[in-house]
């Protein structure tokens, strides 16, 4: 009846994305209660099941009757970290989530060295920099590279374990893949971001999830991220800019092409081919930035309706406890 009691209203939600991991969960779950065992109450754990095809929903069945502070969530297929997380934060109820994976790479033990700077007011969110070898080290140090060149991050090591404040996950917006660029939107958004050494182990079962076809969608995400930030709310000021550009090239080149025609006494086709193109790609860029004007309005209207809810929850939660 205690221990029901003290979780009923944790501090600090762990957040597991787990997809195949019944080797590890046990593991997983005896080390972290015997951290949690310092301060009970404090933590909760919910473990989300990314549609996983081995024992992990049997195994999950018989640890949330062993330790009261697990519970779990289920996706019938797999659906991604970003989704995991998204589910584990709608069924969270700490004021600080971590996001920590099941595979054992990382120990429960460190958990209290990313959540504490939260809690004493130190930053509104913290992430681990790993330390040790591991196989993804060549790739994910051109990533952080590539990363901190587009944006301006205080940390060096941008895809590893995190904890935030709660809303910081609420201000995030719901794009798969996208929680490798938490900490960049966060910064972006005037959250205050640390860094903190955690050891990185070798798997104790199970496989990495990670190929290399992963690293092109990588990029791409990357530079979505670089357009959300920089243009996403004044859309025209990149299409119109290019569009302007492309039409002065269009003029100039008119003019440039009379001209030749008044002193040469001549034409050149590809002049006038230059000049249709610049002028038609010119209006079609000009009038998608118009359109994503309109998009972004609408846009901002959502993002103000959810601020609104979230904080119509909050109250309402808080008034529970």
């Amino acid at each position: 009846m205690n221990n029901t009691a003290v979780v009923s209203h944790p501090l600090v939600s762990v957040l597991v994305p787990a997809k195949d991991e019944a080797d590890n969960l046990p593991e997983f779950m005896r080390q972290a209660a015997a951290v949690f065992a310092a301060e009970p109450g404090k933590y909760e754990v919910i473990v989300i099941d990314d549609g996983s095809t081995d024992a992990t929903p049997r195994v999950l069945a018989q640890l949330e009757q062993e330790y009261p502070f697990l519970q779990s969530a289920r996706h019938k297929r797999r659906r991604g970290i970003a989704d995991a997380l998204r589910t584990g934060y709608l069924r969270s109820r700490g004021d600080v989530l971590v996001f920590y994976p099941a595979d054992l790479q990382f120990k429960p033990e460190d958990i209290p060295k990313l959540v504490d700077p939260i809690l004493a007011g130190e930053f509104d969110m913290m992430t681990g920099r790993k330390e040790g070898e591991y196989e993804k080290a060549f790739v994910s140090g051109i990533y952080n590279g590539l990363s901190r060149k587009l944006f301006d991050v205080p940390v060096r090591d941008l895809n590893s374990v995190k904890a935030y404040r709660r809303e910081v996950m609420a201000s995030l917006p719901m794009r798969p893949d996208w929680h490798r660029y938490m900490i960049v939107v966060a910064a972006h958004s005037g959250y205050t971001v640390g860094e903190t050494p955690i050891p990185l182990y070798p798997r104790m079962a199970g496989k990495s999830k990670f190929g290399i076809g992963r690293i092109p969608v990588g990029v791409i995400d990357m530079l979505a991220v670089w357009f959300e930030l920089r243009f996403a709310r004044k859309p025209l000021l990149f299409f119109g800019m290019l569009g302007a550009f492309l039409f002065l090239i269009g003029v100039l080149t008119g003019i440039a092409a009379v001209l030749y025609r008044v002193i040469a006494g001549v034409g050149f086709r590809p002049l006038l081919t230059l000049i249709q193109v610049c002028l038609i790609l010119g209006s079609v860029f000009f009038a998608t930035g118009l359109l994503a004007e309109l998009m972004a309005a609408q846009r901002a209207e959502i993002a103000e309706l959810r601020r609104r809810i979230e904080e119509i929850l909050v109250r309402d939660t808080d008034s529970q406890r």
